[in-house]
């Protein structure tokens, strides 16, 4: 049950919660085509190289921004070396020149390590959000700090939003539940 979990934590976060940067607009309108597909394929491949970092797991949120050459790292991390591998990884991507790492590092607390396995156990057990703890990538996590608990991710349906809400908020010891779940639709219609 241990390693199944650990699984299912590793591919959560690699949903791929990047958020793709505004591009600076070349003033002649010249190569701009060019530009663009330079910023998809660093989008693509930050996506990637965060995606494939070992230490990822559903406890974990890793979000990101490219506006050029530059990436802008974002989100939280439970240690020091997620942090540090996180940047080393996209340095290294062809085409980053500068990588500025914004990644919390979020305090050591084994009150909120009790909070991340039962708002997980909760939400994974429901037997409508079943489906999403068996995915490849699982597309929710579950960011906890000071008893304070952010989901965030993609769901199918707001029915599955307000349920993963409902679910976390039943945890013992939990103060409080930011549900930022998207809903997948709505996502695709913001696009």
């Amino acid at each position: 049950m241990k390693r199944v979990s650990g699984l299912i934590l590793a591919a959560l976060l690699a949903i791929g919660t990047a958020f793709a940067g505004t591009q600076q607009g070349n003033p002649a309108g010249q190569n701009s085509a060019v530009d663009q597909k330079t910023q998809q394929r660093l989008v693509k491949e930050v996506r990637h190289e965060l995606a494939m970092l070992p230490q990822l797991s559903i406890f974990d949120n890793l979000a990101y921004s490219v506006n050029g050459n530059t990436v802008t790292l974002l989100g939280q991390v439970r240690n020091a070396v997620l942090k540090g591998e996180a940047e080393s990884v996209v340095k290294h991507v062809e085409g980053v020149e500068q990588v500025n790492n914004q990644i919390e590092i979020l305090p050591p607390s084994p009150n909120d390590d009790r909070i991340r396995e039962q708002v997980a156990r909760a939400i994974f057990n429901d037997a409508r959000l079943f489906p999403y703890a068996i995915q490849s990538v699982p597309p929710i996590h579950i960011i906890v700090n000071g008893g304070h608990v952010d989901l965030q991710g993609i769901v199918r349906d707001q029915g599955d939003k307000n349920e993963a809400g409902i679910r976390a908020n039943g945890v013992p010891g939990v103060f409080s539940v930011q549900n930022n779940l998207q809903v997948e639709n709505g996502a695709r219609a913001s696009k």
